[in-house]
């Protein structure tokens, strides 16, 4: 498995072989070895989600305050994603910026999210399913959203495909109102939970 760090730090690439023959294929799209060592330390999988949406369906952008957060490693398994990262932490050298990366079930490549960052995506496909892999428990009121239609961050959402939002999520804050509302992670609080990670 090839691991890729992204231009924010946190964020990475994880591409899987797959094994195919007359029967079908194989592959194994979350690997512990290789995961660590890139990251330097094991993945805690508290709880897995899946999500099934409808082409243009966007979920997101979503994070958890810090400390704990919530590391998530997801990939697709059936369908197509516009996958989505945005540097939510205050302080960050990279704060604010965003990252698209195209997942797809025929090369099962994965990301996986440090505490503190956001994550949205956008189906490119009908009956889209995605598999999360979660380092904590969903903890709703630790739990929040930046507007993926953001103005400001322009997130790049696949053109002449019309998003679908939920409701939570089209009233979301925007970054700068987030910011405002002192309700980000900070770079410090998530470069402390990295450091707690690695003993």
């Amino acid at each position: 498995m090839k691991a890729t760090p992204l231009s924010i730090e946190g964020a990475w690439l994880f591409e899987p072989t797959t094994f195919a023959d007359h029967r079908g294929s194989f592959t194994a799209p979350f690997q512990g070895p290789a995961f660590r060592d890139a990251l330097g330390f094991d993945l805690t999988v508290a709880q897995t989600n899946q999500s099934v949406s409808a082409r243009g369906v966007v979920r997101g952008v979503h994070y958890a305050d810090v400390p704990p957060g919530q590391a998530k490693y997801l990939y697709v398994a059936t369908g197509a994603v516009r996958d989505v990262v945005v540097d939510l932490r205050v302080g960050s050298p990279t704060f604010g910026r965003v990252e698209a990366v195209d997942l797809d079930a025929a090369s099962m490549r994965a990301v996986y999210l440090s505490e503190g960052l956001g994550h949205a995506f956008q189906a490119l496909a009908d009956t889209t399913v995605v598999g999360y892999l979660c380092s904590t428990s969903y903890t709703p009121a630790a739990e929040h959203g930046i507007s993926p239609l953001d103005p400001a961050l322009a997130l790049p959402w696949a053109e002449g495909v019309e998003p679908v939002l939920s409701d939570k999520d089209r009233a979301a804050p925007t970054l700068d109102e987030a910011l405002a509302a002192g309700a980000l992670p900070t770079w410090e609080s998530c470069r402390a939970r990295l450091a707690e990670l690695r003993g």
